[in-house]
């Protein structure tokens, strides 16, 4: 990251509701959306605190790509001045069952020719399912997760001391395509669960915000994003751990209306 992003957020006006996120984020009941679509959660959060929001993410985001993304996107770089806070929303894909190498899974769209990939990927999407339900390896180790965490928070801190910033623990899912497996999430949300108490960084549990829209089937029918409720119930949640940070209590937020 620049080292030329700092600077206090008031230089530049409105504050920027900056969330790196996975595509949790940004899908609703019937598929993928634009950044800017008013019902999901960023954008609740953001209208509510009259914020301005930097959606940045992509499906299948893990905390490694969220620190890529933060030294390496220029988007990024041009939010941090401006940002109020900073929301890191992954660590649930990386603790979903990846018993197939991720890199292969990234790779599978580079495959040529055109007829060769197609054959690779139904391999691949006919063999995850049923591996997945040995539970491991996980996407992304809570150990590994939990460290480009840190180096996120360290990199930020060291721009914006002042800046507050709020990290997830997983959601839940039901989806088929991971063998309706869950195992990793109970020791990345240890692991995540020390290092907010390590670092004063502290979490948002998705899992808890989602679990009745996820469960009821109520979401999206893919079993792992979530429908227009499980969006309400983690802004609310967002909201709720914003309020309660330093330099941004109830009476600062409705400034930014």
């Amino acid at each position: 990251m620049s080292s030329e992003a700092g600077g206090p957020a008031a230089a530049a006006g409105k504050p920027t509701l900056l969330v790196i996120a996975d595509s949790l984020a940004y899908f609703g009941p019937r598929g993928g959306l634009s950044a800017d679509h008013p019902r999901i959660w960023p954008n609740l959060v953001a209208a509510e605190l009259g914020w301005d929001v930097e959606l940045v993410g992509r499906i299948g985001w893990t905390c490694r790509d969220a620190y890529w993304a933060l030294i390496g996107d220029p988007r990024v770089w041009a939010a941090v001045p401006r940002a109020g806070a900073v929301i890191f929303a992954t660590a649930g894909m990386d603790s979903l069952p990846s018993p197939l190498p991720t890199a292969l899974r990234e790779l599978i769209r580079y495959v040529r020719p055109p007829a060769l990939r197609r054959r690779v990927r139904d391999a691949y999407n006919a063999a995850q399912p049923h591996l997945a339900k040995l539970g491991r390896p996980v996407a992304l180790p809570p150990r590994v997760s939990v460290d480009y965490l840190e180096q996120a928070r360290e990199a930020l801190a060291g721009l914006r001391p002042e800046l507050p910033m709020i990290g997830v623990l997983p959601s839940v899912h039901v989806c088929e395509a991971y063998g309706k497996v869950h195992t990793g999430r109970e020791p990345m949300v240890r692991a995540l669960t020390e290092w907010s108490a390590r670092s004063n960084v502290p979490l948002v549990d998705l899992g808890a915000a989602v679990r009745e829209n996820v469960f009821s089937g109520a979401g999206n029918p893919d079993g792992i994003h979530w429908g227009w409720a499980g969006h309400a119930a983690v802004a609310e949640s967002m909201l709720k751990v914003l309020a309660a940070q330093p330099g941004l209590a109830a009476e600062s937020l409705r400034e930014g209306r």
